[in-house]
């Protein structure tokens, strides 16, 4: 899985590239310029790439305020698909990604900004 080497408002370096727009990260690859639907209304349909790997674990990042908005019907949809569900803020959310190295398939859905 790549490992996120760092994070702030607007970036991140993963595996010692820069990025600076929202990514989803899978455990061979990265996906840059990840756009949703309705912006700040997180959808299942924002996360069909994501879904396509077949993730034990979705790591779900906010934003560095948490202004992107994950309903609990879209966690009940994911966990239904059998897909565990950690939604927190960005930063947060990248510790605890790179604290889930070794703990099966795991996917970060990361919003950058606010």
């Amino acid at each position: 899985m790549p490992l996120i080497e760092s994070y702030s408002f607007g970036r991140i370096v993963i595996e010692g590239r820069k990025y600076s727009s929202d990514v989803l990260v899978y455990p061979e690859s990265v996906q840059d310029a990840w756009q949703r639907l309705e912006g700040h209304n997180l959808q299942l349909e924002d996360l069909e790439d994501a879904l396509r790997h077949s993730p034990d674990v979705l790591v779900i990042g906010t934003g560095t305020f948490g202004k992107m908005k994950v309903t609990s019907e879209l966690k009940a949809a994911l966990e239904q698909k059998g897909v565990k569900v950690i939604v927190a803020r960005t930063g947060q959310a990248v510790r605890k990604y790179n604290e889930m190295q070794s703990e099966g398939e795991v996917v970060a859905a990361l919003h950058l900004t606010c």
